[in-house]
């Protein structure tokens, strides 16, 4: 089957420079609809992928986001927010992006044509059959994250990708392979736009199941989220508030005597 780069088709609308701010708005918000349709076609790959990191995880695996520019920048995020919201060390879901830190706020475009840069990055963390790779690219073609893939799965990894083309070389290389068809960008080849929305919404499904189901959460709650801030003081308070009948002076006692909620829960049970 012949391969289209359907994010890099001319957009569906044209003369976006003599629309309305109205206009455009109304614009964009039609295409982001489109968005979450095609995350939705993609449930299958993505629930088949939770399946295989969950037991993976459970046996000290890791999970590693590997991206360039917009997408790079996506998986760092998602990485990023995993120890304050569910107490994990930041050495269990990391993101690579090409170029490395300084990319996240500053362009480095060259640096995701290196086919090897990847994987060097991988063998520095001693990456292992335990371990998740989940290669972001709009386009399915990055060559940093297409050699990452490949060598990875050569060595026996679980490998997984996400792009808004379907049979790029990124899908063909993956065991997994998740394509969510977003259409053409609004401006021409912006994939930092209804690519990067739903890349954004998947990571979110990803972390967040696998989260769930590594007992992470209880009920709807974020029992081991970090006590970095008042509100998220006040947030595990009420939570206790909740759970154990106490009052609000005594429940923040408890928590921030014992550091997260769970903890203070459980130590609270065992009195």
């Amino acid at each position: 089957m012949t391969f289209v780069k359907i994010s890099e088709q001319p957009s569906l609308y044209s003369d976006l420079d003599k629309k309305t701010i109205h206009e455009l708005l109304i614009d964009i918000n039609n295409e982001d609809k489109k968005v979450a349709l095609a995350v939705e076609q993609a449930i299958p790959a993505i629930e088949k992928l939770v399946e295989k990191i969950v037991p993976r995880m459970k046996r000290g695996g890791r999970i590693f986001y590997m991206g360039a520019g917009t997408s790079g920048r996506l998986g760092v995020l998602d990485a990023s927010e995993i120890p304050p919201t569910f107490g994990l060390p930041p050495t269990l879901v990391v993101g690579l992006i090409a170029g490395g830190d300084s990319a996240l706020r500053n362009p480095a475009e060259g640096a995701e044509d290196d086919m090897s840069k990847g994987w060097g990055e991988l063998l520095s963390y001693s990456i292992n059959s335990n371990d998740t790779v989940i290669g972001i690219a709009a386009s399915g073609t990055t060559p940093y994250v297409l050699g990452a893939l490949k060598k990875a799965r050569e060595e026996g990894v679980l490998t997984a990708s996400i792009s808004s083309n379907p049979h790029s070389p990124m899908s063909e290389t993956a065991d997994i392979a998740i394509e969510m068809v977003v259409g053409p960008e609004y401006i021409t080849g912006s994939s930092r736009m209804k690519s990067g929305t739903g890349q954004k919404m998947i990571l979110n499904m990803i972390s967040t199941s696998v989260m769930i189901k590594l007992g992470r959460v209880e009920g709807n709650r974020m029992i081991n989220m970090q006590l970095t801030n008042q509100k998220l003081v006040d947030r595990g308070t009420r939570m206790l508030i909740d759970e154990l009948g106490l009052d609000y002076t005594e429940s923040k006692r408890l928590l921030l005597l014992h550091g997260s909620v769970k903890k203070a829960i459980d130590a609270y049970k065992k009195e």
